[in-house]
């Protein structure tokens, strides 16, 4: 049964004690209880924790109102007489289109008569009490190098590309006022900077847990019936649905602590080779995989994970997006794989652009078989995520010895063990008939 808020009450009521409720309230008392969170509209989880705490992490499902709960506690900050808040998100796109403008950022909660002035790039809002909120992203972690601030908001903080770095520097700026506190509100992950604010490390740290569910009273019916249909049972579905931290799955050839602890910033500047590598999903409907695409590069005898640059969308989309990610990376060729497709996967490359360097490749054995000796690289330590790549790192935790256990297809994954084949073709052959990779990406033969 879903946790309720006292709006959600009196929804619940028969018809006509909801309009006798109604008929009792003032027009003045109306618009009131529109932006009444504390005693009306937020649901009891979704309050903050009463005592002394320095960071408040709201860890829930998809749907749960994560949103909605930062940007109301920022309303609370502003009102409590702080003066400089931060805003950080994954990237400036959903720090512009969801902490701010969405229908449940920092602009919506404000009554109309006090809705801050906002600025976008940089982000900025100016509220009607003098106090300033100014807005990152955690793809930049430098550019909280200086400003100081009295609390903070942090969203989805387990996709961010520089997790730890960005935090760190966040902390540095928290040196304002009596005692600066910070919301996280993300849905989990077991990255290393998860675990520790789990663990208290990271300071005084009270966890308030969710599930989707619980907000069942503001969510379709349709999306519930389908999303439960679909990842009930699932183990995505306990981290996305319930907002459950999971642990490694029993014989998983990638454990999330082996790329935590080789992960790096950034790739040196003179690597040896560069591949950009597809794994193309067979339909391009609603209900499609996406279409895996994957940058890496090697320098000796490590390897650097430089970009998951995953979509999904039409076969074209695919191939303008490689292309563009060759041009980028400044890549010795684009692997793809033809076992769906064939001639064609070939044709649409070219169709955008002719003579980029395409190394074919078929796939001759199983999907985990092909993965556990790149598996086996991860555990050497031979390989660096050049920051995090959530989605793609999912998948490689989902791999097991007995096979892939995770929805869906593997698509970044799969483009990945491509892109790291190539690389290291001392680790396996795929196709002993095929021409050597560098040779037909320089254009040798």
């Amino acid at each position: 049964m879903s946790e309720q808020s006292p709006c959600d009450k009196i929804a619940a009521m028969p018809e006509a004690e909801r309009k006798a409720f109604a008929a009792s309230l003032s027009p003045g008392e109306a618009e009131e209880l529109l932006h009444e969170w504390e005693h009306f509209l937020a649901r009891p989880s979704q309050l903050p924790p009463k005592g002394l705490w320095d960071i408040w992490l709201v860890l829930a499902g998809r749907g749960f109102g994560k949103t909605r709960t930062g940007a109301e506690w920022v309303r609370a900050q502003v009102y409590a007489g702080k003066t400089r808040i931060a805003l950080v998100a994954e990237t400036n796109k959903d720090l512009e289109e969801v902490m701010c403008e969405g229908d449940s950022g920092v602009l919506s909660v404000f009554p109309p008569k006090q809705r801050p002035e906002y600025t976008r790039k940089p982000v900025s809002l100016k509220f009607h009490t003098g106090a300033i909120a100014l807005g990152y992203n955690a793809t930049q972690p430098g550019q909280l190098r200086g400003p100081q601030f009295d609390a903070a908001w942090c969203d989805e903080i387990a996709k961010w590309r520089y997790a730890r770095a960005t935090w760190d520097q966040l902390q540095f700026g928290l040196r304002l006022g009596d005692h600066p506190q910070v919301i996280v509100t993300t849905t989990p992950r077991p990255i290393e900077l998860i675990r520790a604010l789990v663990g208290g490390s990271e300071g005084h740290t009270v966890v308030t847990r969710g599930r989707t569910l619980d907000n069942s009273n503001n969510l379709a019916g349709s999306f519930l019936d389908r999303i439960q249909a679909r990842y009930g049972d699932t183990r995505l579905g306990r981290q996305e649905l319930d907002g459950e931290i999971l642990g490694d799955l029993p014989g998983a050839l990638w454990r999330l602590q082996d790329i935590d602890t080789s992960r790096v910033p950034h790739a040196p500047d003179d690597l040896e080779r560069i591949i950009v590598s597809v794994d193309h999903a067979v339909t391009a409907g609603e209900d499609s995989n996406e279409h895996g695409v994957v940058v890496a590069g090697i320098k000796g005898r490590e390897a650097y994970v430089l970009e998951d640059a995953s979509l999904s969308g039409s076969p074209f989309m695919w191939a303008r997006r490689a292309i563009a990610l060759y041009d980028h990376w400044g890549a010795d060729g684009i692997v793809i794989e033809v076992n769906q497709g064939g001639d064609m996967v070939r044709q649409m490359l070219e169709s955008v652009r002719q003579g980029v360097p395409i190394i074919e490749v078929r796939a001759t054995r199983g999907k985990h078989v092909r993965a556990e000796p790149i598996a086996a690289l991860y555990e050497q330590g031979r390989v660096h995520h050049c920051g995090s790549w959530p989605e793609l790192e999912q998948q490689l935790t989902e791999f097991t010895t007995a096979g892939y256990e995770g929805p869906g297809s593997p698509d970044r994954a799969d483009a990945l063990v491509w892109a790291l084949t190539e690389l290291f073709p001392e680790m396996i052959v795929t196709n002993p008939t095929r021409i050597p990779a560098f040779k037909r990406a320089r254009g040798i033969v």
